[in-house]
């Protein structure tokens, strides 16, 4: 293909900009944490300062009235903390592991929420935990992204559906390429960002009203438990499901469990495709730094930008968009901006890779060695399986 002719070059470019990626986004999320730890430092310390002031006080009125001295009233606390931590509550509360208890424990494990209100006190139970969510862990993160992969595949028919139903596009489309009309039914990055970002509002403000009456939440914590649960968060400070009794009881704890599981898919996507906007974000920033580098040492007299507009240049069919990708992965490796009508133009080719990617994955169908891997979004993969599907390519094509 034109763009992907550059001899030996190739191999030590890509690195060279997979390099670059990992290092420029390791300094973002280093700046990242930084900014965060600020943030929060200023807002939650003057209230821990109060609350551990109060405490002492409380603590010292308790000594004198009762004529207890620190130390003795300092280990009666400790055993309490240590009974708070196999289950016991002063208020009444459900047991932590009867078998609902332990159902409830088990889905934290394999979501990877791991709210950390139950946790394994014996020897026995801490061995089998380990094989269990490995296994579970492993299981649940494939099926979030099978998940994703019908969920694509849904809007993909809901948007060809409604392009069929458009008077104005039945005559256009009968004029078009087999390519053309085959991309023109795939949902785009931002189509697919939009339906998971209000699918996970929707769940989110539902399932918050739900809480609230149930628990006796606010509002606004039980809106904060739902992000903290749905994105495997899981502090623990609040936790769904753990009174002694509720009205409806079977039915709120089925409810619970379905919107547990429901948010955590829904989520788990959304944080997928955003991944992509924040890489298309990246690799945006190293485009500019390095054209500018180009810029400056090319002169007036250099050659011809490669995504310049003139004759010949404009390409169709499922042809020009192969050679639309690579001339775009051969810019990025010579340093050049990548143009927005390319980046747009990718997103569509991106979640139609994704697609094939988690359908080979789920049914172990190895990816061809002689097959270069297409430069965009989702090359190698998704979340977690990005960088192992990506690697285990790499090898298998070098050996």
């Amino acid at each position: 293909m034109a763009g992907r002719d550059c001899g030996g070059d190739c191999g030590p470019g890509r690195a060279n900009e997979d390099n670059a990626r990992f290092l420029l986004l390791g300094a973002l999320l280093a700046l990242y944490l930084l900014g965060g730890a600020a943030v929060f430092s200023a807002l939650e310390r003057p209230h821990e300062r109060q609350a551990r002031q109060r405490w002492e006080e409380r603590l010292a009125g308790f000594g004198r009235r009762h004529n207890l001295s620190r130390d003795a009233l300092r280990g009666f606390l400790r055993h309490f903390e240590e009974a708070a931590a196999a289950g016991v509550r002063v208020d009444g509360a459900r047991p932590r592991w009867d078998f609902p208890g332990a159902f409830y424990f088990v889905g934290t494990v394999v979501s990877t929420i791991g709210f950390g209100m139950a946790t394994p006190a014996t020897v026995g139970g801490k061995v089998f935990l380990i094989g269990y969510g490995l296994l579970g862990c492993s299981s649940t993160l494939l099926f979030f992204n099978l998940f994703l992969e019908r969920l694509i595949t849904g809007i993909a028919h809901v948007t060809r559906w409604c392009g069929a139903r458009r008077p104005g596009r039945r005559a256009g489309r009968r004029a078009r390429s087999p390519g053309r009309a085959a991309a023109a039914g795939k949902p785009s990055v931002r189509v697919v960002l939009l339906a998971l970002g209000a699918a996970s509002l929707a769940l989110c403000c539902g399932a918050a009203g739900l809480y609230a009456a149930a628990e006796g939440w606010g509002y606004l914590d039980a809106l904060y438990f739902c992000f903290v649960a749905f994105s495997t968060i899981g502090f623990g400070d609040l936790v769904s499901g753990q009174q002694a009794r509720y009205d409806g009881q079977g039915l709120y704890r089925v409810a619970n469990f379905v919107l547990l599981l429901s948010g955590v898919c829904c989520l788990y996507s959304l944080f997928n495709v955003v991944s992509i906007l924040v890489r298309q974000a990246v690799n945006w920033a190293l485009g500019r730094a390095a054209g500018a580098g180009c810029r400056r040492g090319r002169g007036r007299g250099g050659p011809p930008r490669r995504n310049a507009v003139g004759p010949g240049r404009v390409r169709s069919g499922a042809r020009g968009a192969a050679e639309a990708d690579g001339s775009s992965g051969a810019r990025r490796l010579s340093g050049e901006m990548v143009s927005m009508k390319d980046l747009l133009a990718a997103n569509k080719a991106s979640l139609a890779a994704l697609q094939k990617q988690l359908s080979e994955a789920a049914s172990g169908r190895p990816r061809r060695a002689s097959t270069p891997p297409a430069d965009d979004e989702f090359s190698g993969g998704v979340g977690a399986f990005a960088v192992m599907n990506g690697r285990l390519a790499e090898t298998s094509a070098g050996s």
